[in-house]
């Protein structure tokens, strides 16, 4: 049976992850938890996000990398050597805007044709917990996230160049979702004006 979920996630970003590069375990535990602040819209998604969130970047793990491009390196693992459901699969693939990076390094075509692009709003979810997370795992403005990036890339570097190209759809990702969850917040009501209505 395929699993998607979050506590299967942890644990398997925890092995390939924790030891090897513990910072960017760090940065995948603050996505995790940016995810499940989301939970409240996105329903019986909620899971599914959070295990993307865990996963996204398990394609940095020294012993995972194959074409050094961790977007494709992470699913590709997922789908060949784990339970990972297709929808899983997908968003790791094409998490954070990753086709854009994928132009640039000449895998585009055989990203696309191998992991097609997931649902839009989880994809857009999962890049606001990835773009509001620093790489140390606390919380940070989308703005300075990339900026971060940049400048620990370096200008030439491919990294650097995608960055360039996905700035306004990252940014957009992150606004519209943190308009989405502002408003489900104000929709709820407090304790305080339930008593009153009643």
């Amino acid at each position: 049976m395929k699993k998607n979920t979050a506590a299967w996630a942890r644990e398997l970003a925890r092995k390939h992850l924790e030891t090897p590069l513990p910072r960017r375990w760090a940065h995948t535990q603050g996505v995790a938890r940016q995810a499940r602040t989301l939970a409240p819209i996105l329903g019986d998604q909620a899971d599914l996000l959070e295990a993307a969130a865990w996963l996204h970047d398990i394609g940095y793990a020294p012993n995972l990398v194959d074409t050094g491009f961790h977007p494709l390196d992470g699913a590709r693992y997922l789908r060949d050597q784990t339970t990972a459901c297709n929808a899983l699969c997908r968003l790791v693939a094409q998490h954070s805007c990753a086709i854009l990076e994928a132009r640039e390094r000449g895998l585009a075509e055989t990203l696309a044709l191998e992991f097609p692009q997931p649902d839009p709003e989880l994809s857009r979810a999962l890049t606001y917990c990835d773009m509001t997370t620093t790489p140390d795992g606390t919380l940070v403005e989308v703005e300075a996230r990339l900026a971060e990036i940049q400048e620990r890339y370096g200008p030439t570097d491919v990294v650097t160049r995608f960055i360039r190209n996905a700035w306004p759809h990252l940014v957009g990702a992150v606004n519209e979702v943190h308009q989405r969850s502002s408003r489900e917040e104000q929709s709820v009501p407090h304790v305080h004006d339930r008593r009153r209505d009643t």
